[in-house]
């Protein structure tokens, strides 16, 4: 009977130092063991003990942005799933989805999340604005503009930026892979 009672104080002693995972932090942790991400984007957890924070990169291997290193940082609400990650892009790129402070236009980190989406979807459909930027949908309306008058100019912008130049007065961050 002594024996089983230390054991069981051994116990609770245990789960005392052991913090509790939140939802949120289940989910993520959830996220994070089925993501399956191709080779063009690799996450870094800073600390890898706070899952709820962390970097994703994508170096684009097609289209206008190829050759480009982008990074972005993701921050996780204890509100998750049920609040999309707010995920901002650490330089400053001339991109229509993109503005000039690293806010990120995409639907499903607005009024199209549901709680049924991960992580994943978020990665691979920021991913595809680069593919495939979208001016219909623009945080950049400069930017947006010049890809739906003038492609050719678009992308001639995009490059010049890409390597550190300025576009229409703006200077902005060189994001080429060294």
């Amino acid at each position: 009977m002594i024996k089983l009672w230390s054991v069981k104080k051994d116990e609770e002693a245990a789960n005392k130092k052991k913090p509790k995972m939140t939802a949120a932090q289940l989910r993520v942790q959830k996220d994070l063991t089925e993501l399956e991400l191709p080779s063009t984007m690799t996450t870094h957890f800073p600390d890898p003990a706070d899952v709820l924070n962390f970097t994703l990169t994508i170096t684009p291997d097609e289209g206008i942005y190829k050759g480009g290193v982008f990074k972005f940082t993701f921050n996780i609400s204890g509100g998750y799933p049920h609040e999309p990650p707010k995920v901002r892009c650490t330089q400053k790129i001339y991109h229509p989805n993109l503005d000039l402070q690293g806010n990120v236009c995409l639907n499903i980190l607005r009024e199209d999340w549901k709680p049924v989406l991960n992580l994943s979807s978020v990665m691979i459909g920021i991913q595809y604005l680069f593919l495939e930027p979208n001016p219909d949908d623009p945080l950049n309306k400069e930017a947006a503009e010049d890809l739906r008058r003038n492609k050719e100019g678009f992308v001639q912008n995009v490059k010049n930026s890409m390597r550190g130049g300025t576009v229409k007065g703006e200077t902005f961050d060189r994001v080429l892979k060294v």
